[in-house]
């Protein structure tokens, strides 16, 4: 997530405000560390209750709101309400049970994302492979330490969840202040464009100016960043084997057995098209794929960028998914690709479409932030996005890609989680109130053309 809020907000923004940063980290880690300790004896301190209340009164907050979401952002909204207003109410519900199944549930999230990371990481074997196995390995800890009774019978669940919260949270804005403190370009995107460190950072950009809010996605005609994607099921030859989820985030096996994983591309009104694809056949039989997901240099082939969309999509097929983005700097993903393609390597796992694509997205979004608030921004936007779901999501799916690959099916969710984020669109509350106030106004003209029409016909009597 550290990387992430970099991309979104920009170093200039975060570099003016350092010092602000590291004393907000270390009050939350502070507080944190006091929460855990105090749930570890028993004996609370911390408001359970009126905690409770706050998390029901934001559910219900979310679910009223969910539907003036678009599409992806109102599903989000409505999961967030659900899980929020559902965990209030086990809090509320108190005693043993509710305790109980908050353990059980927080255990249980810890321990397949621990277990899923170390089996991803230790099949592809991608660059510091052995930190995330390392990760993995202390989630899993974490949900033995929620599974097991010792030493509250499971009383102190919420204050452990929340201490942990605080503490990780802090400790991330505080990695945050202390990489930008000294830099002038950003590291969160610096260095993708060949896999190196040595890469010159963006220079010569426009200055970012304060942008309009969007009322829903961008429409066919209006010119936007576009993320085609194929994905497995939608490009294969033939029609496929149907396999829940792995269909759609990894591959799909047609009829005759051959294993089609998906495409994605980019393109920009401005005439960029970003689209890498493998120079020579890549054997994708099901007794080497697993050999080939190895992100090593023996599995490094020549890669070839596609001219233009009509090309591919006449060559091959349409694509089955689009994602549009208004707010992005197009010389920044300019200079981007030009460094991008002085590297014509391609890998299954670590250099392919889907990655090049999602570089070139947080290439292209960097600063989006910053720009929605103007040039000189507010602490607004920083808690604003820190407060949006969709920053989590993105997260998530982010910290799948970088343990696992990324895959055609998780840079379509990244991409459509990052149009949440770029794209600015009236708060629910905001766009609630005007819907009310609009129709307050529409019932109060026709009260009075009613009482006018009334008053006419006792005139007319």
């Amino acid at each position: 997530m550290v990387r992430l809020i970099m991309i979104l907000l920009g170093v200039d923004y975060l570099r003016t405000r350092w010092r602000a940063l590291i004393i907000i980290g270390a009050a939350c880690i502070l507080a944190g560390l006091m929460v855990f300790i105090d749930a570890l004896d028993g004996a609370l301190y911390f408001p359970i209750e009126p905690f409770a209340w706050l998390l029901f009164a934001e559910g219900l907050a979310t679910l009223m709101v969910a539907w003036t979401g678009m599409g992806g952002q109102r599903t989000l909204r409505y999961v967030k309400g659900i899980a929020f207003a559902s965990a209030a109410l086990l809090i509320l519900a108190g005693h043993h049970h509710g305790n109980f199944i908050l353990s059980m549930i927080f255990g249980t999230l810890f321990l397949a994302d621990g277990v899923l990371q170390i089996i991803s990481a230790t099949l592809v074997r991608y660059k510091n492979w052995r930190f995330a196995v390392t990760g993995g390995a202390i989630e899993i800890l974490i949900a033995i330490f929620f599974y097991q009774p010792y030493p509250t019978h499971y009383a102190g669940t919420v204050p452990y969840c929340l201490g942990l919260g605080l503490i990780f949270g802090g400790w991330s804005i505080i990695l945050i202040a202390s990489r930008v403190r000294r830099l002038n370009s950003n590291p969160a995107v610096l260095g993708v464009t060949t896999g190196k460190e040595d890469c010159q950072p963006a220079e010569n950009i426009p200055a970012r100016k304060k942008i309009i809010k969007w009322d829903g996605p961008p429409v066919d005609d209006e010119p936007a960043l576009t993320v085609n994607i194929w994905t497995p099921v939608g490009s294969a030859k033939s029609k496929t084997q149907r396999q829940p989820i792995i269909d759609r985030y990894i591959a799909a096996i047609d009829k005759d057995g051959l294993i089609s994983t998906g495409h994605a591309a980019l393109e920009t009104p401005q005439g960029i098209y970003i689209s890498l694809y493998p120079g020579v056949e890549i054997d994708r039989s099901p007794s080497e794929f697993t050999q080939t997901l190895r992100a090593t240099r023996e599995n490094d082939v020549p890669g070839v960028f596609q001219p233009d969309y009509a090309t591919e999509s006449k060559a091959w097929c349409p694509s089955t998914n689009k994602v549009r983005i208004r707010n992005y700097e197009p010389e920044q993903l300019r200079i981007f690709w030009e460094n991008y393609q002085k590297d014509t390597t391609y890998n299954l796992t670590y250099r392919n479409c889907s990655s090049t694509v999602s570089h070139a997205l947080d290439a292209a979004i960097e600063g989006a932030a910053e720009r929605i608030s103007g040039s000189k921004g507010s602490w607004k936007t920083f808690f604003r996005l820190l407060t949006t779901p969709e920053l989590w999501v993105a997260a998530q799916i982010r910290k799948r890609a970088e343990t696992m690959a990324w895959t055609p099916g998780l840079t379509l969710d990244y991409a459509r989680a990052l149009s949440m984020l770029t794209d600015p669109r009236p708060s629910g509350w905001i766009k609630m109130a005007g819907l009310a106030i609009r129709k307050i106004h529409r019932l109060r003209k026709k009260w009075q053309r009613d009482a006018s029409e009334v008053g006419t016909d006792h005139l007319a009597d």
